[in-house]
């Protein structure tokens, strides 16, 4: 049987911009383990997605357009779904309108996989679109206007309303559970290829300029949300010279890591966005892996891929009390409140106070990650939803 993933934006500002650590392709991989065959399609909105996936993975794109060129970008690419089961990605216009447009010319079945609640960064269940006459044929009419943009946040509120008419529904976290059904389908680690046994933490930092500090590691695109302004603030209150907070990648979205650089650039070092073969030497690199979410909608309808890079390192991980975090970790990780700069200072100070303690917690998230969220898992658990499609 053969499995078609329909995403929204492969460019390298969208599913591309992390090498094949995103639930695209953690998805694709979980397919391959089950002997699926596998198509990956959808728009590109910017650069072209990096050589390595197209390398990696059967992968279709066509130009993302706005409207009204949208029209015939999604004809084009509804023509090149050629598999038994459409999975789409978001219940966004972009992905799952145009699997309910292929459905109704070839009844094809869906499934939907929600990975983030789209609508939490445009208010919620309070958003509201009530133009006046001028305001709409302004959003309508003019060549950047509003509505012209394909996943319009009006649109994406138009598509939750459809999620029902999916065959089959995934979810990642609880939260998104509650709110949409289906089944739980946390994010899957390739726990081989992130193997602690394969790499020196002393070599690794000193291959990437490290040796001199004890590093705490963000490997991710901070945003407000994630917390990184606190874990800032806790290092502002220690005020030690031998600690670093290491970004690894940045935000493809904005200037926020330029912000905080800006204004907290002493305890800041920022390394580049690196393949997902790459990453298990990076984080081993750290001392901690810090997951500081703050508690809001969009916090808690994510599963923080920092998480299992962590854990399946046998990294300590310093988190906070928001969404799944502390189910996820299960007692093998350190938790704060959330939004508590001197909660995080507290435990930072004591992470490196009692580090072989610490250090045993991370083998422990080890074990965690293996049996619970590893790729191997979630292949296990998307079997019996793709055994109904067979």
């Amino acid at each position: 049987m053969k499995v078609s993933i329909l995403v929204s934006d492969l460019s390298k500002s969208g599913a591309g911009r992390w090498g094949g650590a995103v639930r695209t392709f953690l998805l694709a991989q979980a397919l391959k383990k089950l002997h699926y065959d596998v198509e990956i399609l959808g728009f590109v909105f910017g650069d072209d997605p990096p050589k390595t996936l197209k390398t990696a993975w059967p992968m279709t794109t066509v130009p993302g357009r706005n409207y009204p060129g949208f029209l015939q970008s999604s004809q084009t690419l509804v023509g090149k779904i050629n598999g038994d089961v459409i999975y789409a990605l978001r219940p966004k216009p972009t992905t799952f309108g145009l699997a309910l447009l292929k459905r109704l010319q070839s009844r094809k079945p869906i499934i939907l996989d929600i990975d983030d609640w789209e609508l939490s960064w445009h208010g919620g269940d309070r958003l509201q679109y009530r133009p006046n006459i001028k305001q709409l044929a302004r959003d309508i009419l003019k060549p950047n206007g509003a509505l012209r943009y394909p996943d319009h946040p009006y649109y994406l509120k138009w598509m939750e309303k459809m999620v029902s008419r999916a065959d089959g529904i995934t979810v990642h976290t609880q939260f998104l559970q509650d709110r949409f059904g289906g089944i739980y389908v946390p994010n899957g680690k390739d726990t081989t290829l992130f193997d602690p046994n394969l790499y020196d933490p002393q070599a690794s930092r000193l291959k990437y300029g490290l040796a001199d500090y004890r590093i705490l590691m963000f490997p991710g695109a901070p945003r407000p949300y994630k917390g990184i302004e606190d874990i800032l603030t806790a290092l502002d209150r220690l005020n030690r010279s031998d600690l670093r907070l290491v970004i690894v990648g940045g935000s493809p979205y904005d200037d926020y890591d330029q912000q905080l650089i800006e204004r907290w650039g002493r305890w800041i070092i920022k390394l580049p966005t690196f393949p997902v073969e790459q990453m298990p030497e990076v984080v081993c690199a750290a001392h901690v892996v810090v997951v500081p979410q703050k508690d809001t909608p969009a916090a808690q309808a994510q599963f923080p891929l920092k998480l299992t890079d962590g854990m399946a390192m046998a990294k300590p991980i310093l988190a906070t009390r928001v969404g799944d975090i502390p189910e996820i970790l299960s007692n093998t990780g350190i938790l704060v409140d959330p939004s508590s700069p001197e909660q995080l200072a507290e435990k930072i100070q004591w992470i490196f106070e009692n580090l072989d303690a610490v250090n045993a917690l991370g083998i422990k998230a080890r074990e965690r990650c293996i049996q619970e969220y590893s790729i191997d898992t979630m292949a296990m658990t998307l079997e019996s939803l793709l055994r109904r499609f067979a």
